[in-house]
C-alpha cells in the first residue's frame, strides 16, 4: 500500500490510509488516531494546539523512551533472575541503543508517515528511532500499559531480544570451527562412536580431526552434545587463529 506524504490533511481517504497503515503496524485498532498523528509531526511544521502549545513528536518520544525502558527492564528482570543491577542495566542499554531503535524504525518503515517541511532525504539516522519511541508513547496514551507491552513484546522483544547474543555468548562452537576450517581450506572430520563405558546412560564419544591432527575429544549423552563439546575445546585451542582469521 502506498501512503501519501500529506497524511495529516482533512481528506477522508488520506486519514483512512493513515489509520490502516498504523493499524497494520500495531496489530490492533487505534482508538484515538489523532494521538498517532502527533507521533509523526516534525517540529518544522510549527503547529500548535488550541492552547498555543507546540505540537510535534518530541514529547511523545520522551514518554515512549520511558515506556520502552520500563517494559524491557521488566522482561530482563523476569528472564535473568541471577542478573544484578549492573548486568541488567547493561543488557537494557544494548536493547534500547540508538542504533537498535533506528533499525526498528527502519524495519517498520515509519518515515513514510512523517509530516515535515524538511525533505526526508535531509534527515539524519536518528529520525527513525525518534519516531519509533514517539509511536510507543502514542500507544501508551491511546491504549494504556497492556497494549504498549504487547506491541513491544511482539515488535522488539520476540524478534530481537536474545539474551545470549546480547551477552556476546557463542551460540555454536561447532559452527565457528567449521567456518574457520572452510575459510582456511582445512579438512575436518567428526569421528563419532558409541561409548560403552560404565555409565547407566549411553554416551557418545567424539574425536575432532582437523587436517591430520586430532585436535579435541569429548563425550556426552548425545552425538550433538559430544560434537559441540569437542568443538568448544577445539575452538579454545585455535582461538587466536580463529579470531584473527580476517587478518
Amino acid at each position: 500500500m502506498k501512503f501519501t506524504s500529506k497524511i495529516f490533511n482533512s481528506h477522508p481517504d488520506s486519514d483512512g490510509d493513515f489509520f490502516l497503515g498504523i493499524k497494520k503496524i500495531l496489530g490492533f485498532k487505534p482508538k484515538d488516531i489523532e494521538i498517532y498523528k502527533k507521533a509523526f509531526l516534525h517540529r518544522s511544521m510549527n503547529k500548535k494546539d488550541a492552547d498555543g502549545n507546540p505540537m510535534n513528536y518530541e514529547r511523545l518520544e520522551f514518554l515512549g523512551d520511558a515506556m520502552l525502558g520500563t517494559i524491557i527492564s521488566k522482561h530482563l528482570f523476569n528472564e535473568v533472575p541471577e542478573g544484578d543491577e549492573g548486568y541488567l542495566t547493561k543488557m537494557r542499554s544494548k536493547v534500547v541503543s540508538r542504533k537498535h531503535l533506528n533499525e526498528l524504525g527502519k524495519d517498520l518503515e515509519l518515515l513514510q508517515f512523517v509530516e515535515s517541511r524538511i525533505p526526508k532525504s535531509h534527515f539524519g539516522e536518528n529520525i527513525h528511532g525518534n519516531v519509533f519511541e514517539a509511536l510507543v508513547g502514542a500507544i501508551y496514551l491511546d491504549r494504556g500499559y497492556s497494549y504498549c507491552e504487547k506491541f513491544i513484546n511482539e515488535r522488539v522483544i520476540d524478534p530481537y531480544v536474545d539474551i545470549d547474543q546480547l551477552e556476546g555468548k557463542v551460540i555454536s562452537y561447532k559452527s565457528l570451527v567449521i567456518e574457520w576450517c572452510q575459510k582456511q581450506k582445512k579438512p575436518f572430520h567428526y569421528n563419532v562412536y558409541e561409548d560403552t563405558g560404565n555409565d547407566e546412560l549411553k554416551h557418545f564419544a567424539v574425536k575432532l580431526t582437523i587436517g591430520d591432527r586430532i585436535l579435541a575429544k569429548a563425550r556426552a549423552t548425545s552425538k550433538k552434545k559430544a560434537e559441540e563439546k569437542a568443538s568448544k575445546r577445539a575452538y579454545f585451542a585455535l582461538q587466536n587463529k580463529i579470531e584473527n582469521q580476517q587478518d
